[in-house]
């Protein structure tokens, strides 16, 4: 029997990397979610998965491992709030959020991480903080509000508006998040290596 190349075993643990991470993103999902008044998307804890997703695995692998949640979510999981799933939610409310999600753990990993294709990465406390802050928050806004906008019928500005409701919970999961990243660093570092 043949053992297994360096190579392989990267590709299998890049794989586990990112279904770990899809599923923490779904997890989050399921205590429920807060609706906000005049909302029609309500506040949930998967945008910490997202920020972790980009700061833990970097640009590309977080990525996938919101487009893998986001691909059980179309194929009708109910890992959503309020149990939705399915094609319909990507031409919902949320849809641009979703897409958001996306580009907002790919802006994290390179804020955090930068380019780098070799040697251990290490993220700082600096980095990781203006990846989520940049990347969490701004990034998936920008896809999400113009979109809620036009599904609602609500004005951009409007829509902006009501959107500040999630800041508050949005700048809690930063700090979470940062602390999560910066702890996983210093207690098991072999999480970062590429």
């Amino acid at each position: 029997m043949a053992r297994p190349t360096t190579s392989s075993v990267a590709t299998a643990r890049a794989l586990a990397q990112i279904a770990v991470f899809a599923g923490l993103i779904a997890a989050l999902g399921l205590p429920g979610a807060i609706p906000v008044m005049g909302m029609a998307v309500p506040v949930t804890a998967q945008t910490l998965g997202v920020m972790l997703a980009g700061t833990v695995l970097g640009p590309w692998r977080g990525a996938a491992a919101v487009l893998a949640f986001e691909a059980l979510v179309a194929l009708g999981l109910p890992l959503l709030a309020g149990g939705r799933g399915g094609l319909g939610v990507f031409f919902g409310p949320s849809a641009g959020y979703l897409a958001g999600m996306v580009a907002g753990a790919a802006v994290i990993g390179l804020i955090v991480h930068g380019v780098r294709r070799t040697g251990p990465v290490r993220p700082t406390w600096l980095r990781t903080a203006l990846g989520c802050l940049i990347g969490g928050i701004p990034v998936i806004y920008t896809f999400g509000i113009p979109v809620q906008a036009w599904v609602t019928g609500l004005g951009l500005g409007e829509t902006a508006l009501l959107a500040t409701a999630f800041l508050p919970g949005d700048l809690l999961k930063v700090i979470l998040a940062v602390l999560v990243t910066m702890t996983l660093r210093r207690t098991y570092p072999q999480v970062f290596a590429r």
